[in-house]
């Protein structure tokens, strides 16, 4: 696998990713949702200044620095996938890594620009792009825009359950979007293939660095 073709992943996910948020952020109000499957697959519109799935580093400043280490580990991501790709590493390795850079960098256009070229959202107004007045937020303080819900199961939990018996339950509740869904797959795919992905690749090494034996 070369290197233009991590890049080919990267910018396919970047795109679909990126054109959903935008159809979401000027087509939809906060918190607007349209059911694709009744009780399982939802849009549902919401927005996040944190991490994937809804988590947040609270505050100004957490909100900055979350950013800027996004950005510091898609630039090492680049540069450490040209190196896996120049040791020839399992191409399933290489396509997982590519999605996972593509997530990351996904959610970071979110926080670097959305706040400069969106205006802000809100239950009523569907969110203008490029607005006259400008952005709802300054450089670094964009929100992530999230509309992926998979509310598989609802009801109420057996009152056996200890701490939380008899509690409303709702599994899955986070709701996200391509880019953390990318990452999620990258991720996943190497831990359980992970002895398949590394396995042939150590090998190859253990062969190169064995002796030639040397014949008279």
């Amino acid at each position: 696998m070369k290197y233009r073709h991590v890049i080919w992943i990267v910018v396919l996910v970047l795109v679909v990713d990126q054109a959903l948020k935008f159809w979401i952020k000027t087509h939809m109000n906060f918190s607007q949702e349209f059911i694709i499957f009744p009780n399982w697959f939802r849009i549902h519109f919401t927005e996040n200044p944190g991490m994937a799935y809804g988590l947040e580093l609270g505050g100004e400043w957490g909100k900055v620095l979350l950013t800027l280490f996004r950005l510091a580990a898609v630039v090492i991501g680049f540069k450490y996938m040209k190196t896996l790709v120049k040791q020839h590493h399992h191409t399933g390795l290489l396509v997982c890594g590519a999605l996972i850079l593509a997530g990351a960098a996904g959610n970071l256009i979110d926080s670097m620009f959305y706040g400069l070229i969106f205006s802000e959202t809100n239950f009523y107004d569907v969110a203008t792009f490029l607005p006259k007045g400008g952005g709802y937020a300054g450089f670094l303080h964009g929100k992530v825009v999230d509309m992926l819900y998979f509310p598989v199961y609802r009801g109420y939990l057996p009152t056996w359950i200890p701490f939380k018996g008899g509690e409303y339950f709702v599994f899955f509740n986070p709701i996200f979007n391509i880019a953390d869904a990318a990452i999620s797959v990258g991720v996943i795919t190497i831990l359980v293939f992970q002895k398949r992905f590394f396995h042939k690749h150590n090998e190859k090494q253990s062969t190169e660095k064995e002796p030639v034996a040397v014949t008279k």
